[in-house]
Order: C-alpha cells, then structure tokens, then sequence
C-alpha cells in the first residue's frame, strides 16, 4: 500500500479546518466534563433532597456511576454505528445529553434519577466514541496529539468549572438548594444544543469514505477542502472486519486496560472529591472543584496538549504521569492525619496528584490510544472497546471508593490508588508502542511511515 495514500491531509498543517473541527467536537467533550462533573458538586444536595444523609452510601455509589454505567452502553452501541458513517450518527450524542440533561430536573425520586443519568451516559459513550474518531481521521500527523488534547483532554475540564461556576451563581442568589442541583444539573443541555447544528455540518472523514464506503469521489473531494488541492483518494479496504480485528487486537486491549486503569485511578476524585476530599481540606465542593481545575488542571492541560504530546510522546507523557500521580497520592494517604492541621498542605499534594494525572488523561482519558492503534476498517468499534473498557473503570470507581473507604478506611483507598497508578505506569511502558507524528496508517502497518 503507498506510503502516500493519506499524505494530503497527514503532511497538511494545521489549518482553520482542523480549529473548526476541534473546536465543534471539543464542545461535545465540554458537555461530558459538565454532566459527569456536576454530580459530584451536587451529590449531598440531591441526597439530602430525597432524604438520604450518608454521602459514603450504596445510594451515592449508584447515583455517581450510573453515567458512566450508561457510558459504556453507548460507546458499544455507536462503535457498530460509527462502522456505518461517522457523521451520520454525529449530533444524536449531543442530542441525547441535551434531553436528559433536561430531564434531570424533573427526576421525582433517586431512582428516576438514578435511571436519567444513565441515559444521558448513552450520549456521553457516543460521543466519546465519535468525536476521538473523527478529529483523529480528520487531523494531520504532525499535530493530531494537540488537536484531540486541546479537543477532549482541555474541554473536559472547562466543562467542570463552568458547572462549579453555575452552583457558585445559584448560592450567591440565593436559590433552595432542592433547586440548585436541578439547575445545576439541567445547565448541560445549553452547550449541547449549541453545538448540535456545527455537527450535523461536519464533512464525512475522507478516511471513512475511502476504506469503508467505497466512495472515491466524496473521499477525494473531502481531502481536497482539507489540503486545499485536488487530490485523489485510495482505494476501499475490502478485509473482512475480523481478520483486521484479530491482526490489531492486541494493542487495542492494551489500550483498553491502560483507559480502564486511569478512569479507576481518577474518578474517585471526580465523584467524591467535591464532597469527601474538599471536606477534609476545608473547601467547599464548588471552591474544591474550581482550585483545582483552574490552578491544576486547566493549565498543565494546555502545556501538555500544546507544547508536550507531540513533542515528547505518548509513552512518556502517559507512564511518568501515572507514576508521578501515585506519589503524590501515596504521600496524599500517609499524611491523612496531619490535613486537619495543614490543609494547605492537603490540598497542594492533592493537586500535585491531579496535575500529574493530566499526563494520562491527555493520551488515554481523550481517547488518543484507541483511535490511533486500530485501522479504519475497524476504528470505531476498537474505540468502543477503549471507552467501555474506561467506563466501567470509571463506575468501578464511583462503586468501590466508598466501599473501600468503609472497609480500609481513607488512607487505605488513597494507597490503593496509588498502587493502581504504578500498575498504569508499567502497563504504559510495556504494552503499547508509541504512535506520535507517525501517520494513522503507519501506525496499523498499512503504508510505510512518513519521516517524523
């Protein structure tokens, strides 16, 4: 297969096309940071409003996870899909957040709830599932890192303060707190139906086109807007789905477990950080929630987005960040005792775990891993895999913190996180071959690398 087959939109720089394009999936991401975010701001409300006075309870654990439970369902359900168009299933994700977004605010019970979450966890699994797939097909090879980092790694995490910010406005004005959650809550349907309409406009990967549908003319004619020159496009990939499956199944697993491994290790954080953490260090949960993005994350998210990925790599961004984090977390767990006279202190060496953290949330929490490590024939159902594989993780961890914290206590939970983030760090260094400023093809051994 010719090393040049893609070389139009791989050798292309980054152009207006690629900022439209991360921006217009990036806002997708920036609804899941809100949605998956503003239930932990919100948990003690919504608890109390519904009679339960226990955060570290089975009711919390259901409430955290059930998003995420519904994740995993959705990324399974778009993957088969996206295999029959990316664009043609783009916009039913946001579409999905936005009505149960809504919805949220009308919950009579935890149950319903409880059962609104994990819808709106659907939207959530499918676009973790389309977005990463289709700015990874439609971005160059030198600058792909940055454009799914700033795209998913750098939303996330906006998303999460404006839904603090949101939970600060409503206080300040003085608003019940029965509907503080509900407001707070239901605020995820204005992006989402924001950016619905930027989607549905989105062109058709030229990737899609030429290896699934067959379809040269549009495939060309797409890779001509992105490189600005007529341009032909390859020839269909006629392999039977599961010779290609077999052939990648091993990298793709891999990718897999490190995603699974990340979401256990930092959602604890995301779910009960806002109420349990923030507690021991003094804080509010939307004063936790807005230190920490904005002092933490936001800003390593940039650097690292920008300036590191594509620079330095995957590998090493991901592993030192995994083994950085569960120092931090460690020295987090023995120094349990001293937060209550130093909370300063607690919440500094917390944030330095959070910041470390960005390291493999950037490469596996934005989906690069999965995207890149499967062929076209088969990317969107190997990137389901990868965020199902997160998402139970991620609900894993909405289950097992308060489990763990019942049983071993805090400081226990802590060290065994931190014993998590070594295993990430090993499985990072061991199992997964490093695919920055290398073409999506090259990667998959489907055309000769262009030089780096």
């Amino acid at each position: 297969m010719a090393a040049t087959e893609f070389a139009a939109i791989d050798e292309q720089r980054f152009r207006a096309f690629h900022w439209r394009a991360t921006l217009t999936t990036g806002l997708g991401v920036f609804c899941d940071g809100y949605d998956l975010s503003s239930i932990g701001l919100v948990l003690t409300l919504v608890l109390a409003s519904f009679g339960h006075t226990a955060v570290i309870s089975a009711a919390s654990g259901a409430l955290t996870a059930a998003a995420l439970v519904g994740s995993a369902v959705g990324a399974l359900l778009f993957g088969v899909l996206g295999q029959k168009g990316r664009k043609r299933f783009y916009g039913y994700d946001v579409l999905i957040l936005g009505v149960a977004a809504i919805a949220q605010a009308f919950a009579p019970n935890l149950p319903w709830l409880i059962g609104i979450r994990f819808a709106l966890g659907i939207g959530v699994g499918a676009d973790y599932v389309l977005s990463p797939t289709i700015m990874a097909e439609h971005a160059n090879r030198a600058d792909r890192g940055r454009a799914l980092g700033l795209g998913f790694g750098t939303m996330w995490p906006i998303g999460a303060v404006t839904a603090a910010l949101v939970l600060l406005v409503l206080k300040a004005l003085g608003v019940s707190p029965d509907l503080q959650w509900r407001i707070v809550l239901a605020g995820g349907a204005i992006p989402a139906f924001s950016v619905l309409y930027f989607r549905r406009r989105m062109p058709e990967t030229a990737r899609y086109l030429a290896k699934l549908a067959g379809d040269a003319v549009e495939a060309g004619a797409v890779m001509t807007q992105i490189a600005g020159r007529q341009t032909a496009a390859p020839a269909r990939d006629d392999r039977s789905f599961w010779t290609v499956f077999a052939a990648h199944a091993r990298p793709i697993l891999s990718a897999a477990l490190l995603w699974m491994i990340y979401d256990l290790v930092v959602y604890f954080s995301v779910l009960f950080g806002p109420s349990v953490i923030a507690k021991s260090v003094g804080l509010s949960p939307a004063g936790f929630t807005l230190l920490l993005e904005l002092v933490f994350l936001i800003p390593t998210s940039v650097l690292f987005s920008v300036f590191l990925i594509d620079r330095i790599g995957r590998k090493a961004l991901q592993g030192w960040g995994f083994f950085v984090g569960a120092i931090m977390v460690t020295v987090f767990a023995a120094m349990q005792h001293q937060i209550a006279t130093a909370p300063v202190l607690g919440f500094a060496v917390f944030g330095l775990f959070n910041l470390a953290s960005t390291g493999p949330g950037i490469v596996s929490g934005a989906g690069i891993l999965g995207v890149e490590l499967a062929p076209t024939r088969i990317r969107s159902v190997a990137q389901s895999i990868t965020v199902a594989a997160g998402r139970i993780g991620a609900a894993t961890s909405g289950y097992g913190f308060p489990w763990l914290i019942s049983h071993i206590g805090q400081a226990g939970a802590y060290y065994v996180i931190g014993l998590l983030g070594l295993l990430g760090a090993l499985c990072t260094w061991l199992l997964v071959p490093e695919t920055g400023r290398i073409s999506l093809e090259a990667i998959n051994r489907e055309e000769s690398p262009a030089p780096a």
